[in-house]
């Protein structure tokens, strides 16, 4: 999915990529590539957290990260809530709700001294579209694209706008509280 968006991004644009393994195939002009490492000999390792903390400085206007899966989730969370709109990551999950709940606990897993509701309102604010790729013997496909519309600390529910669904029963399941 991240290869067929990258797609669509002006080729004028900036685009830096961070993964743990080059994964993302994206032939792009101007592309800088990141790749974080574990400790070898005498070369110390480099996080995911790390890579994202330094690309502001290579001013991209598109950052795409392979995969959250602990705690660079608070980076990126800051990352996109200083103004770098256009950014795409994924993360595994089995529907676009349950991202939300993984996303939150690889933030909470950076021990930030944030208020629970807080960082699910920074998520809020922070993400535009969750898009869910299901994957069934032999094929991929998208099975739902939600639109954020905000975040009710009163009653820890997440608004979302189904945009698209396999499934017919989307808009009970937007409702239930995440």
């Amino acid at each position: 999915m991240l290869n067929i968006l990258a797609h669509f991004i002006p080729e004028q644009e900036r685009i830096l990529v961070i993964e743990d393994t080059a994964e993302i195939q994206i032939s792009a002009l101007n592309l800088v590539r990141f790749e974080a490492r574990v400790a070898q000999n005498d070369f110390p390792a480099v996080t995911i957290r790390e890579l994202l903390k330094t690309s502001l400085r290579h001013r991209p206007d598109r950052i795409i990260l392979g995969e959250i899966r602990g705690a660079e989730a608070f980076d990126l969370l800051q990352l996109l809530n200083t103004g770098h709109s256009g950014t795409i990551s994924t993360v595994h999950a089995n529907s676009a709700l349950q991202a939300l709940s993984r996303f939150t606990s690889c933030v909470l897993q950076s021990n930030v001294e944030l208020p629970y509701r807080a960082i699910k309102s920074n998520i809020a604010d922070s993400l535009n579209l969750l898009v869910h790729v299901d994957r069934r013997p032999g094929r991929r496909f998208v099975s739902e694209v939600l639109r954020m519309e905000g975040y009710d600390p009163e009653l820890d529910h997440y608004r979302f706008k189904p945009i698209f669904s396999k499934e017919e029963d989307l808009e009970t399941r937007c409702s239930v509280r995440s």
